[in-house]
């Protein structure tokens, strides 16, 4: 492979609501989601086709206590509405970098995104354009882990990629175990049987079940995006 031969033509990116906030508490910091779109931006211009699935937990947060003793079918539906937030909001600051995108989302909300439609999600990502998945599967009752991989298999993404706060899968919290080792590779028995927190159960299975795998990086280092889609020891690859 050459020096700027990517390893993946079509990716789905997992992005935590939480990766929006910055150091913030709440919401979304503007300095943090301009840098993560550029990170997107230069995967794009090596001509690799990138879907998106973005969490809601930077808004939900802030709802979080008022949503105990709610019905969870609600509070869920509340979750995937917070999505559609963020993805308008990745959509506007994709748009600020000369990066086209298309909003989809699993809830019918015409007026601000187009419905979820497979074949059109495909289409746009053949053109060059970033989709980007709001509102989770629709459901209740599930992650957006779970619509991760749903949607990656549904595209046929060749890797579900994680971004997260930590640079890679370890064998203990790096924040408190100096000594805590990342692991290159695991297999998905592996992360399921010993609970490495990799994604929920049901998301993991999924992958496992239809061999999709998953790479777990850190968002926060730069160029690591770049580096997991050319193929380099970056992450954790969770592999069958």
């Amino acid at each position: 492979m050459s020096a700027q031969t990517p390893k993946y033509k079509r990716i789905l990116l997992k992005l935590s609501g939480e990766a929006l906030m910055g150091d913030d508490a709440y919401g979304i910091n503007r300095a943090t989601i301009n840098r993560i779109v550029g990170e997107v931006k230069e995967v794009v211009d090596l001509g690799v086709q990138v879907a998106v699935v973005i969490g809601g937990g930077n808004i939900f947060r802030g709802v979080a206590p008022a949503a105990e003793g709610m019905d969870r079918a609600t509070a869920d539906y509340m979750g995937m509405l917070a999505t559609v937030m963020n993805a308008l909001a990745l959509q506007d600051a994709m748009k600020h970098i000369g990066l086209v995108s298309r909003v989809q989302s699993a809830l019918n909300i015409e007026q601000v995104a187009e419905p979820y439609i497979r074949g059109k999600a495909i289409r746009y990502l053949e053109e060059g354009r970033v989709v980007i998945f709001g509102a989770g599967t629709g459901n209740p009752f599930f992650t957006t882990d779970t619509a991760a991989a749903l949607r990656g298999l549904e595209i046929s993404a060749e890797i579900v990629i994680k971004a997260t706060k930590v640079d890679g899968i370890y064998t203990d919290d790096p924040k408190t175990n100096p000594d805590a080792m990342r692991f290159t590779t695991v297999s998905f028995d592996e992360a399921i049987g010993k609970n490495l927190k990799v994604m929920d159960a049901t998301a993991l299975t999924l992958c496992r079940d239809q061999n999709l795998p998953i790479s777990v990086f850190s968002i926060f280092k730069q160029g690591a995006l770049k580096r997991v889609v050319m193929g380099e020891d970056e992450g954790t690859k969770v592999l069958a």
